[in-house]
Order: C-alpha cells, then structure tokens, then sequence
C-alpha cells in the first residue's frame, strides 16, 4: 500500500509538471497572436513571453525532480 501511495504521489508531480507544460503552450499561443495584432511591440511581447515561460518551467523541473525524490529516497 505504501509503494502505490508513494507512486500515486509521484504522478502527482508529474501532472503538475505535464500541465505547466500545456500553460506554457498557452502563452506562447497568445503571444503569437498579440505579435499578429500588433507587430510593432513583438519584441516586448517576445521578451515577456520567453520570461513567462522560464519562470514557469521552473515549476515543471521542480516538480520532476520531487517525483524522482519521492520514487528514488522514499521509495527505497
């Protein structure tokens, strides 16, 4: 019971990571649209969204590496 709670909580993690990756997918989306909308400020746009999206992936590494932490020390 214990290992299946402990791999349950490892996918946990791994969803939040999946789903910080579908987010990321959406600010690239809106920016490409705002760059269509107005291509004088693309290059803000560009800097803000690659700062979003790095900040963000942040979250996604974070959490691969709680699962690893939570499948390789606990689950050991």
């Amino acid at each position: 019971m214990e290992k299946a709670l402990l791999g349950f909580a490892a996918a946990l993690c791994v969803m939040a990571g999946c789903i910080t990756g579908l987010m990321e997918g959406k600010v690239a989306i809106k920016a490409v649209e705002s760059i269509g909308k107005n291509p004088d400020a693309a290059s803000k746009i560009q800097s803000m969204a690659i700062i979003g999206a790095a900040i963000s992936e942040t979250c996604a590494i974070y959490c691969l590496l709680v699962a690893f932490l939570i499948i390789f020390i606990l689950g050991a």
